[in-house]
């Protein structure tokens, strides 16, 4: 049997907190691919990046999407 096939993805990475009224501390952060906000993640992460607001939002849609 092929151990490939049940394999989960990786987990997402753990956002990197944001101290409150910074703008450029720490590494570049992502922008949102929807409304082109700063992220919490680093441009370092592959993949959709989204902001708080837009997560929370698209989890509200998948949720509630029968």
């Amino acid at each position: 049997m092929d151990e490939s096939y049940c394999e989960t993805p990786g987990a997402r990475p753990v956002p990197v907190p944001v101290a409150s009224g910074a703008t450029e501390s720490g590494p570049p952060y992502a922008e949102c691919v929807l409304c082109r906000e700063p992220t919490e993640y680093p441009e370092s992460v592959k993949g959709i990046t989204l902001c708080p607001v837009c997560e929370w939002q698209e989890a509200q849609r998948t949720a509630c999407s029968g």
